[in-house]
């Protein structure tokens, strides 16, 4: 969390995010009706695990929404560190 953003979309904005924590709530829900009727537990043995990031970042001057990696990644570009 402590490094620096840089906007991969409009390539300006260093200082203003929005940081969209992810929280997955396995459920099954009615193929007919969609209603969720019960929560899936992580060792039910039909439930692949979630394999997304855990925060996603959207840009507070232009609105783009990516992995937290990208915008890190994309500083690193323009100060002339390594990208890892």
């Amino acid at each position: 969390m402590d490094n620096p953003y840089l906007c991969p979309a409009c390539g300006t904005n260093r200082s203003r995010f929005n940081l969209i924590e992810q929280v997955v709530h396995p459920v099954k829900k009615d193929p007919r009706t969609g209603e969720i009727v019960e929560e899936v537990d992580d060792s039910d043995p039909l439930q692949a695990p979630y394999r997304g990031e855990s925060r996603r970042v959207q840009c507070g001057v232009c609105g783009v929404i990516d992995p937290e990696e990208r915008f890190i990644k994309t500083a690193r570009r323009g100060t002339g560190e390594p990208c890892l």
